[in-house]
């Protein structure tokens, strides 16, 4: 499966968890360059935000397959499952996110750690 498959896939959930994952790992990126306390806030709230809006897209799409199985009328209690299947991209896409920027924080945090130690 592509990635743009897996985007689509993920339904409209996958837009605000891109977009505050982008902002996520910008910001870590930033951190990993010239680390200062400051941002620490900022990439925990993001990190928070991301997590979120994943897991929001999630549930959204649950809630629409369950609802398309009921529309439907159909007696298959099985149906939704695959609805959730498609649900869990916006999950993957936060966890990606999260991961990607906690890696680019832990080198602005072992920076940091190195100047202590320096000092």
């Amino acid at each position: 499966m592509s990635i743009m498959e897996s985007f689509r896939e993920g339904g409209w959930g996958m837009y605000p968890t891109l977009f505050f994952g982008l902002l996520l790992l910008a910001v870590a990126i930033r951190y990993a360059v010239n680390p200062s306390k400051r941002f620490v806030p900022l990439l925990a709230a993001l990190g928070v935000l991301s997590l979120s809006s994943g897991a929001m897209g999630f549930v959204t799409g649950v809630i629409k397959s369950i609802q398309a199985t009921q529309a439907a009328k159909l007696d298959n209690v099985m149906l939704p499952l695959y609805g959730a299947g498609e649900a869990l991209h916006c999950v993957a896409l936060s966890l990606l996110c999260v991961t990607l920027a906690a890696l680019a924080a832990s080198v602005g945090a072992w920076k940091t750690s190195r100047e202590t130690s320096e000092a």
